[in-house]
């Protein structure tokens, strides 16, 4: 049996009948940059969240970049960021010319460690970015108290975690402002690259809107700095089809991680994701720990895994293998292996099971028996 990672063509024949009509009006009304499309997904995502502003942006990275521009964020700065997440989140930061300060991640949620962010707070700080990881909200509560106490803002990269809940508040308004992502893969994914902004604040969503339109209020009125970042107007009409299904989709991927953790709980030699009591999990990844005995090499084990499933016709994930305080490209920081263990421990031994919602209670129970299969060698 073969297992993808991840099945678009799957998703893609079961809403066919209603994307190509809408990608065919988009070309045929010529509105390839914003436009309808656009605008009326922008309002739908808005009230899905919960959340009053939002503007579609042409990619989660980009998004990233606008919320801290918006923000002021500058040379001089630094900004809190998860060393557990996809180097996309510091690129917020880097782009504004901000320094990134990693912190570590709790080890259950798999998220910011709000234990670990007071020590991280410097005069410099100018923002925490709480990163929905793997789906799962992070600690809100404990986080804004902080951003509150020290006179910093608090905003979330929701990039992996549409329709997350924290304690019964859909994410992306829970925070002064939220970027999400739309790339393919993601559990709201559009046909191409895409994001979004999301905020409560109205001057603060004007200035989202200019910055992602070269700053102008109107064309050729160019008010503040700003940027390119338009979403495509196909990428609106396939976002508009999908997101009627995400609730749908949501609740499958929930399935899935239910049908795992029912398979997989009686085996010793890995730990499951946790669903924290304060968050509804979306489960955008099902990231399993194989546990070591080794501490000269504590991935040996699952990468064993990994390959072991990869011949048996299953497609896995890592998730991530390098953390960002010990990527090359921030040396610089003088961050050293062994500075943020629970971060580290995730990598060398996380692995990314089969995800989506389509996956059947066979496919589900053929991983399920293979990861049993090898731990019985």
């Amino acid at each position: 049996m073969k297992v993808p990672f991840l099945d678009l063509k799957a998703q893609y024949q079961s809403i066919k009948d209603e994307v190509l009509p809408a990608i065919h009006n988009v070309i045929e009304n010529t509105a390839f940059v914003l436009g309808k499309s656009v605008f009326d997904f922008e309002k739908a995502f808005a009230e899905t969240h919960n959340v009053k502003f939002c503007h579609g942006v042409s990619a989660g990275t980009d998004g990233n970049h606008i919320v801290l521009w918006g923000l002021d964020v500058g040379p001089g700065d630094e900004v809190i960021i998860p060393a557990n997440t996809f180097i996309a989140t510091a690129w917020g930061a880097t782009l504004n010319g901000a320094k990134p300060v990693f912190v570590d991640c709790h080890p259950e949620s798999y998220n910011i460690d709000p234990d670990k962010v007071e020590a991280a707070i410097t005069d410099k700080t100018k923002a925490i970015v709480a990163v929905h990881l793997y789906g799962q909200p992070a600690d809100m509560d404990p986080l804004r108290e902080i951003a509150q106490e020290h006179n910093i803002y608090l905003v979330e990269d929701a990039a992996q975690a549409h329709l997350a809940e924290y304690k019964g508040q859909k994410i992306g308004g829970l925070a002064k402002a939220a970027s999400f992502s739309f790339y393919p893969g993601k559990n709201l994914g559009a046909y191409g690259e895409g994001g979004a902004v999301t905020t409560n604040d109205e001057e603060l969503a004007k200035k989202f809107k200019m910055i992602r339109d070269h700053g102008a209020v109107e064309k050729y009125n160019h008010e503040i700095y700003g940027h390119n970042y338009r979403m495509e107007g196909i990428q609106g009409a396939v976002l508009g089809v999908k997101l009627k299904y995400l609730d749908k989709w949501t609740e499958g991927r929930r399935r899935v991680a239910k049908k795992y953790n029912e398979l997989l709980s009686d085996l010793e030699e890995i730990r499951l994701p946790k669903e924290m009591d304060y968050a509804k999990h979306v489960y955008h990844l099902f990231v399993i720990q194989v546990k070591s005995n080794n501490s000269e090499n504590r991935s040996e084990k699952r990468n064993e895994l990994q390959k072991f499933l990869g011949e048996n016709g299953i497609a896995s994930g890592l998730h991530y293998p390098i953390p960002l305080h010990l990527q090359p490209c921030f040396s610089d920081l003088g961050y050293n292996k062994g500075d943020f263990p629970v971060t580290e421990e995730l990598a060398e031994q996380g692995l990314s099971l089969p995800m989506f919602p389509e996956l059947t209670d066979e496919q589900i129970k053929y991983v399920s028996d293979k990861i049993h299969e090898f731990f019985k060698k």
